[in-house]
């Protein structure tokens, strides 16, 4: 999740991380065991002159499939699900907005399920997951490809 949003003009950081759950500073393997009540999720911190909220949240649908309630792709469990987490009440609307419009759309055959929540605290994640699609770039696109998540994407966004 981090890359597409990386490459857009007025984003000025994306850091992997956790955050929805219970568990204090929990580690990646804490919270892939479902334990925590943990998203694996990402902080953003944009430049909304530039990269305003609404764009933010269309982008985030276009690298998901909202309609899946057991994870993503080759992600499974309840760590790997999908949220958006707003700051402000004008955020939540804007994301409700957005989630309606996608619904009554038909791109997709099923439900939207991911949720909109009001942030938690963010923990921000192992150093070694920063980045990891330039620290790693074979992994991370033989794994976009082998996971689905680059069909899925050119299939209902044609991207």
């Amino acid at each position: 999740m981090v890359k597409p949003f990386h490459e857009q003009p007025g984003i000025e950081s994306v850091f992997s991380g956790y955050t929805g759950g219970t568990t204090e500073n929990p580690t990646y393997e804490e919270v892939c065991s479902d334990r925590t009540g943990h998203y694996e999720a990402v902080q953003i911190t944009y430049n909304p002159e530039i990269f305003p909220y609404e764009k933010l949240v269309e982008l985030f649908w276009q690298q998901i499939d909202p309609t899946d309630e057991g994870g993503q792709f080759g992600d499974r469990g309840s760590s790997y699900q999908t949220a958006i987490f707003y700051h402000s009440e004008q955020q939540k609307q804007t994301a409700e907005a957005s989630k309606e419009k996608l619904s009554q759309s038909r791109r997709f055959s099923k439900p939207i399920v991911t949720p909109i929540l009001p942030a938690a605290v963010f923990y921000p994640a192992e150093t070694y997951h920063q980045d990891y699609y330039k620290k790693q770039p074979a992994h991370y696109n033989a794994y976009r490809v082998g996971s689905g998540r680059a069909g899925y994407i050119e299939r209902h966004w044609g991207k």
